[in-house]
């Protein structure tokens, strides 16, 4: 299948970048699991740590046709693949500007690690284009957003951020793992590479730990130099069940995202919720961004019970939803940011983020919404 551009979404996470089987005609893609290939007389020269096994070449192939991209590339874990592109464009003396609600991974990575190398870095105060403009220096080589933001769901401009980045020279990065590439293509509004914890919406089911990177070929080009060095490469049994997943990729999405907007709106009218973070609610202050950039709101939520109500004894209490960690499993769970994805940080780092004790991470799964607002109440009514 040589053209993809007019296929449907379903159709290219079915079909594309499947492996052949041109030995028994199977119907998906079989498991190449050898790490030594032949080297004389082909036209590749195949190795695991080379990202270019039959299963990696071809994965990568529909990982690049959701997101629009001329190629991809994939890693052991989303970490991998955000500090193997970082690495790849940032040298020393270079200035990296970051926004101010990001993964909190991805923000000890430049905290912990970038002094080391002579890197410099700013956050920004907001998600204004004009506090990246602020930061901006003359050595600035990336722009870094993430948006919808891992906990608080905050959206960023992604075509004013383009927009600056073009008349600069400087290269646009995306941490699109929230949204997927069902939700909002970034490409679409200029962005120039797209980064993924593949372990989450991609491979939905809980059961992969992988990472993403999506671009044109010379930036793919630039990171595989780096990558190849590093060796953050994936097993080709993680690869395949990476590929049966996106199949589905969708069908669960499109799913999560319809049953999070119907959770968002029970939550905000409950009375024991303080609080609701969701782009899709016509309160949250960039709602006409996100209805802007996005195809669908995403399945992910985050909220804060009134201050009578311990989040963790309300988490334990649930029966049907899962007190876990990580997230876009086809199961829903809840978590507290601060004793996992940003339990890094300090205080202060999570309070200028605004992420507070008693925040909760909402993952929704594709459950019926009436059994997990019934979790819910019984799990509020054994705490009364």
């Amino acid at each position: 299948m040589k053209e993809n551009k007019n296929l449907g979404i379903n159709t290219i996470c079915t079909h594309i970048g499947e492996v052949k089987d041109e030995q028994f005609k199977g119907a998906i893609s079989p498991i190449y699991m050898s790490t030594s290939y032949e080297f004389d007389n082909v036209d590749v020269k195949r190795y695991p740590r080379y990202f270019n096994t039959p299963n990696q070449e071809m994965l990568c192939k529909k990982i690049a046709a959701l997101e629009k991209t001329e190629n991809a590339l994939i890693f052991g874990s989303g970490m991998a693949a955000v500090s193997t592109t970082l690495l790849a464009f940032l040298h020393k003396g270079d200035h990296i500007v970051l926004q101010q609600t990001l993964y909190g991974g991805t923000y000890n990575f430049v905290v912990e690690e970038f002094d080391k190398f002579g890197i410099e870095y700013s956050f920004t105060k907001d998600l204004s284009i004009a506090s990246f403009q602020k930061e901006i220096k003359e050595n600035t080589k990336v722009l870094y957003i993430e948006t919808p933001s891992n906990p608080l769901l905050t959206i960023t401009d992604m075509k004013a951020v383009s927009k600056l980045a073009t008349k600069k020279g400087i290269v646009t990065m995306i941490d699109n793992t929230f949204a997927s590439p069902i939700n909002q293509t970034p490409v679409d509004f200029g962005i120039d590479i797209m980064l993924h914890s593949a372990t989450k919406y991609m491979g939905g089911h809980s059961d992969v730990l992988a990472g993403a990177v999506a671009a044109s070929n010379e930036h793919i080009e630039i990171i595989w130099n780096v990558a190849k060095n590093l060796g953050g490469s994936l097993s080709d049994f993680m690869v395949w069940i990476l590929e049966r997943s996106l199949k589905t990729m969708n069908l669960r999405v499109k799913r999560q995202s319809k049953n999070a907007l119907k959770m968002a709106k029970y939550l905000a009218q409950n009375t024991n919720v303080s609080r609701v973070y969701y782009p899709g609610l016509k309160g949250h202050p960039n709602y006409k961004l996100a209805k802007k950039q996005m195809k669908n709101f995403g399945g992910m939520l985050s909220f804060e019970l009134n201050d009578s109500i311990n989040a963790m004894d309300f988490m334990n209490a649930l029966e049907l939803i899962k007190p876990s960690m990580s997230l876009a499993g086809i199961e829903s769970t809840m978590l507290s940011p601060t004793q996992t994805s940003h339990a890094l940080l300090t205080p202060e780092e999570r309070e200028n983020q605004g992420i507070k004790d008693g925040l909760i991470r909402f993952s929704v799964g594709i459950e019926e919404t009436k059994d997990l607002i019934a979790d819910i109440e019984q799990a509020l009514s054994s705490l009364q």
